[in-house]
């Protein structure tokens, strides 16, 4: 009986120390190949269909092209591939978007090292995979007994948050503007805001907008 073919693992670190010690891991298993380790988001872009990765680790922030877009762009080139997000920040939002741009699971950089590789494991059985902090980071809360938000209404109250239109939200998250419109009614119903400011003043007080860099 033929042995099945080792997992080809692409790593995507701007930090060469994480890399290293990622891709020296992960080289400890023989079921594993890795295949390269990058710098950053526009390498992986231009080399996929190259390197020919099943799995890809990729950070979630990298100078040029975050983690995010590069999801996208890495997914349009190759469908195939799983996008495991490698992160340190926790924050809901932060998943939910890795999640809604087609990331197949959200790995912390502080968990213990097996981890990764088991992320890698579901992944590649065709499941999505959240470390526990991200699982904990997800799970609903209601403030004042009111309806929770769903991941997908998370995101787009971030982004009206930040001042984007409808327009804008809807073409960032490859949906329609009356997807988005429906949302945006939902959300103002669950949370009892009836405007915009309102729904910014929201943000910021429970801390949607926490790590995104938006000032206000």
């Amino acid at each position: 009986m033929t042995a099945a073919a080792p997992v080809r693992v692409l790593i995507v670190d701007d930090h060469p120390m994480v890399a290293e010690g990622i891709q020296a891991i992960l080289e400890t298993y023989d079921d594993i190949q890795v295949v390269a380790t990058l710098c950053n988001g526009q390498s992986a872009i231009d080399q996929i269909e190259t390197l020919n990765p099943d799995v890809v680790l990729l950070d979630l922030n990298m100078p040029g092209i975050g983690g995010l877009p590069a999801t996208e762009l890495l997914l349009e080139k190759r469908p195939q591939t799983r996008i495991l997000i490698l992160s340190m920040h926790d924050n809901s939002e932060y998943i939910s978007m890795a999640l809604s741009h087609g990331a197949r699971g959200y790995v912390l950089k502080d968990v213990p090292t097996e981890e990764i590789k088991q992320a890698i494991d579901t992944v590649m059985a065709g499941e999505q995979y959240l470390c526990t902090g991200a699982q904990v980071a997800l799970k609903p809360r209601t403030i004042d007994n009111r309806e929770p938000l769903t991941s997908r209404e998370q995101t787009i109250l971030l982004q009206l948050a930040q001042g984007k239109s409808n327009k804008d939200v809807a073409a960032d998250l490859g949906i329609s503007v009356r997807t988005v419109e429906t949302h945006r009614k939902n959300i103002k119903a669950k949370l009892g805001i009836s405007s915009t400011a309102g729904l910014t003043r929201y943000a910021m007080e429970h801390g949607v907008l926490q790590g995104t860099g938006v000032k206000y």
